[in-house]
């Protein structure tokens, strides 16, 4: 915990002495101000906080923090000029943004409570019942009107399975098919008739991640539009029943001829008593054909038909029935339930779930696999480095998890609630990268979009940004990014007007910075900025305490992208898999389970040492590169062998190649930069071409 010393209580110094006491990071020392009854003093003092009117006596070696809110330059001054060494001074301007960008983010948190309120009062003011099942077939919303309907507690049916709750429930034979059922009928256990239109829900891979139904209490009108034979009678005991129901219902006499609507009805198809009464059945048609009519002819009903009615062409599903008086027609009723309320929720449902895919990073620390030393040292410091804005430098070769990292320190942050955006230098043009990270104005190259366009870093404004093979940008990049993390400003190409950002730069390297320092192609002043919190993730071969553990995860995922069911792997696999040196790291252990999973039999469910490939023998091929086993007994450290077996790759693949580095680089997978420092590393200059 750091002690902090706020100097200044006027309403900057208080708001920032609100957001500190939120926080378990910080213990607020001291309140300082000349005026005695300044705001924050007065709070300062009914919290128990230690005040004063004078700093120089209060400020000791044991303030980690002075926050300067007076916006007095000269007290600045003197502050900087006479804190300890230790204490970090931070300038009322940045204690100013920092109170704002609080402010700004309980207010997005209140809004979004605020749309969540709204969407539950729709949800639960329908008089239709809702059910939303997740894939497994469990429960997760239930409205009021099922609660009513099935006479279920919806409290304690969340979490049941639907068949539990709804014996006899259809919502799993949706998930396994995908497909959508259209006003069914169905009973409740409790002898209630209803319609139910069932229908998967299903992800932007059109994957099904459950499934919801609708359905509505026919019972009384169904039953008495089949049932009484008088017409006279069925208008005196349905006028409630019809007057106040949400959905639109409308009477036909046996000419097709309308002599009766509800409310709901002029509500849903915009059509008034004098548009409908005495008017042919299709006077409300604006698509489709009049059910009315086909109910007349055929006295059958018919259920579940999708119209469109009325000059608002508001989209329907329809059910009619003939109205029968001792076996003679006297007309048809029909029950209209307007589906448009339901389809603008799901459609705001995707558009959200869209908002959200593209503000949240996708992993969390809980998605690390590996109880190992190494791999626990990485977490803790990675987790400590979420608390703070500065910059992450990922260390470590190519699929350690370096993005995973990165993800899961973002989702951990203050900022997880705005926008993570990935960058992988190594994959973009120089010119290109340029443009797209720091954005440009309007005509400022050939093809430049009519206004410009805002680059990735301040798209990610408030939020992260992760850069990915940092040591392969060029010089110019480097130049550019430098100031950016200096200044706290970007420049767009073509122009001229700094524009202000803050954005939380998380960046990754599998090359050897110190090293490329040394050669002269990376900035050694970019160095120092973005190594502020350097974090080492170790290869899998340092920590193949944690192959278990990932293959039992990585099967369980290849099952899921598979449509398998392996339920594990043996013991003498697990040692197979710990035997080999793992160049490729976790991501080649995945690509080596994906491809045993697909080769082994149906009737297979354990996988075994026999399924996996039989290269991965370390010995063949550090004998292949001239290193006997005898070599790697003799007591060398890991580092050594290693030199050792880098140099002898590189050499055996610049004479297969005949000299040519950039077919020796795509052969050994590496850039050709870097391959440019391992030859002058190794001295191995007389295999190269010249």
């Amino acid at each position: 915990m750091q002690n902090v010393m706020i100097v200044g209580a006027g309403k900057g110094g208080t708001a920032i002495l609100e957001i500190l006491l939120e926080s378990d990071s910080f213990l607020i020392d001291y309140m300082i101000d000349i005026d005695e009854k300044a705001p924050g003093i007065l709070l300062s003092r009914k919290l128990g906080i230690k005040t004063g009117n004078d700093w120089k006596r209060h400020l000791h070696n044991n303030i980690d923090i002075v926050i300067e809110t007076t916006n007095d330059s000269s007290v600045f001054e003197d502050i900087r000029t006479n804190r300890p060494e230790r204490a970090l001074l931070i300038p009322g301007s940045v204690a100013f943004i920092i109170a704002k960008l609080f402010d700004e983010k309980k207010a997005l948190i209140d809004k979004l409570q605020k749309e969540k309120h709204k969407h539950d009062l729709i949800f639960n003011a329908t008089n239709d019942g809702m059910v939303v099942v997740d894939k497994q077939g469990y429960i997760i919303l239930f409205n009021r009107s099922a609660e009513r309907m099935t006479e279920a507690d919806r409290k304690e049916v969340i979490g049941k399975h639907i068949t539990d709750v709804i014996p006899g429930s259809l919502l799993p034979r949706t998930i396994q098919t995908k497909r959508m059922e259209l006003n069914r009928e169905q009973l409740l256990k409790n002898g209630l008739k209803i319609i139910t239109t069932r229908s998967p829900l299903l992800d932007e891979n059109n994957e099904v991640i459950g499934a919801f139904a609708v359905f509505k209490d026919i019972t009384e009108v169904v039953k008495l539009a089949e049932e009484i034979t008088d017409l006279k009678e069925i208008q005196t005991m349905l006028q409630a029943i019809i007057q106040s129901s949400d959905d639109a219902i409308s009477v036909v006499d046996e000419d097709g001829r309308g002599i009766l609507i509800n409310p709901a009805y002029t509500r849903i198809t915009g059509l008034k008593k004098e548009e409908v009464i005495g008017k042919p059945a299709n006077t409300d048609i604006y698509e489709g054909e009049s059910m009315h009519m086909r109910v007349l002819q055929t006295r059958r009903p018919v259920r579940g038909v999708n119209m469109r009615l009325g000059p608002m062409k508001k989209d329907v599903i329809v059910n009619v029935a003939p109205i029968i008086v001792d076996n003679r027609l006297k007309g048809s009723v029909g029950v209209i339930h307007d589906v448009s309320e339901i389809q603008k929720l799901n459609q705001e449902l995707d558009r959200a779930r869209q908002i959200i895919r593209t503000l949240e990073a996708k992993y969390s620390f809980e998605d690390i696999i590996g109880e190992s030393a190494e791999m626990a040292l990485a977490v803790d410091q990675a987790r400590l480095s979420a608390k703070t804005p500065a910059t992450v430098l990922l260390r470590g070769e190519s699929g350690t998890g370096k993005e995973l990292f990165a993800h899961a320190i973002h989702n951990a942050s203050e900022r997880k609630f705005n926008k993570f955006l990935r960058v992988n230098c190594a994959a973009i043009s120089e010119s290109l990268l340029e443009s797209e990270l720091f954005g440009y104005e309007e005509g400022a190259f050939s093809g430049a979009r009519r206004g410009g366009k805002r680059g990735l870093f301040e798209e990610a404004n408030n939020g992260s940004i992760f850069l990915d093979e940092i040591g392969e940008l060029t010089p110019n990049i480097q130049a550019k990014l430098l100031r950016v993390l200096q200044e706290n400003e970007i420049v767009r190409v073509g122009g001229t007007k700094p524009v202000a950002i803050n954005v939380r730069v998380i960046a990754a390297t599998n090359l050897n910075l110190e090293k490329a320092i040394a050669a002269g192609t990376f900035r050694e002043d970019l160095y120092f900025r973005i190594n502020r919190i350097p974090i080492h993730i170790s290869p899998l071969r340092e920590r193949k305490e944690d192959i278990r553990q990932l293959c039992v995860h990585l099967i369980q995922k290849i099952n899921q992208e598979y449509g398998r069911s392996i339920e594990g792997i043996t013991e003498s696999a697990i040692e197979k898999l710990k035997q080999y040196y793992w160049p490729g790291n976790v991501r080649e252990l995945e690509n080596i389970l994906g491809r045993a999973i697909i080769f082994m039999k149906s009737n297979e469910t354990v996988m075994d040492g026999q399924h996996l490939p039989e290269f991965l023998k370390v010995n063949d091929k550090l004998t292949s590169y001239g290193m006997s086993e005898e070599n790697v007994r003799d007591g060398k450290r890991l580092s050594e062998i290693l030199e050792h077996y880098e140099m002898e790759a590189i050499k055996h693949s610049l004479i297969s190649c005949q000299g040519n580095k950039t077919a020796a680089a795509k052969q050994l997978g590496i850039s050709i930069r870097n391959l440019y420092y391992k030859i002058e590393k190794h001295h191995l200059e007389k295999f190269s071409m010249q």
